[in-house]
């Protein structure tokens, strides 16, 4: 524990243990798209009626 004016300020671990809780700590992005959980709620708007215009070739 490393402190400044009698305050905690820092904490020293070795680098393997560090590396470590830097992995738990934050997930990869591939881990993210494996994962079975949604990361936020999608709320989609429903479909309307309308319709495409249709559209004529170029020549």
């Amino acid at each position: 524990m490393v402190t400044r004016r009698g305050t905690e300020a820092a904490v020293l671990v070795p680098v393997q243990e560090w590396r470590r809780m830097q992995s738990a700590a934050r997930p990869s992005l591939k881990q993210l798209l494996l994962s079975g959980q949604a990361r936020t709620d999608m709320s989609v708007a429903p479909r309307g009626r309308a319709q495409r215009r249709p559209v004529e070739p170029m020549l």
